[in-house]
């Protein structure tokens, strides 16, 4: 006959015997009873080690936005001559424009090209401006290669570039009056330009050049 079991209240012989188990360090060995109460006391001084706190600046909290980045000016492209060259001698030049102008309408392309008389950022090119007689005009782009396309068709102007933050500023110019005077004979098969055929060309809200 089998005896019944009785349950025991005293401790598992097991979970004594793992509780009067020695310390063991993180190599997995067993530490001598005299290292014990160093660690008691490095444990200890950690528990109660202060947090470092970081601040956070309110206006940055829950903000998943982008820094803003400064605009960058933008380059522009420009030839540049006496204004009875570019206006009034030169043959083609009204033909081109014109029919530049007419593409982008066609297209619905934002412009990108201007006339501007007596131009303000002449002033940052004194080495063009000796050479110049005036008043001068220029023929202003964003669009470098077709300003380069154009200076070999016109020839006998100046080339060169620069930076400005708007378009405001870099086709800004001086007030000027223009006046060029008939030819007493003109032989050419095809009628004389207006006077004022640039008009449409000119910068916005500006008039005769003026910006």
């Amino acid at each position: 006959m089998v005896a019944p079991a009785t349950m025991c209240l005293r401790p598992c012989a097991t979970l004594a015997q793992s509780r009067a188990a020695p310390r063991r360090g993180s190599a997995g060995f067993a530490l001598p009873p005299s290292a014990r109460p160093a660690l008691a006391a490095s444990y200890q001084s950690r528990r109660w080690l202060p947090t470092r706190a970081v601040a956070v600046d309110s206006d940055q909290q829950g903000s998943t936005e982008p820094p803003e980045q400064e605009a960058k000016p933008k380059k522009y492209y420009f030839l540049v001559a006496n204004a009875k060259f570019m206006l009034d001698d030169e043959e083609h030049f009204q033909e081109q424009l014109a029919e530049k102008l007419r593409l982008y309408g066609e297209r619905d392309k934002e412009r990108d090209f201007w006339l501007v008389v007596e131009p303000k950022f002449l002033d940052r090119f004194p080495n063009i401006t000796k050479r110049l007689k005036r008043p001068a005009a220029a023929l202003v782009s964003t669009d470098g290669n077709w300003i380069t396309f154009m200076k070999l068709r016109l020839d006998r102007v100046l080339a060169g570039q620069f930076e400005a933050e708007t378009p405001e500023e870099a086709l800004a110019s001086n007030p000027v009056k223009l006046k060029f005077d008939k030819p007493e004979k003109w032989t050419a098969p095809y009628p004389k330009y207006e006077y004022g055929w640039w008009e449409p060309f000119l910068p916005p809200k500006s008039s005769n050049g003026t910006a």
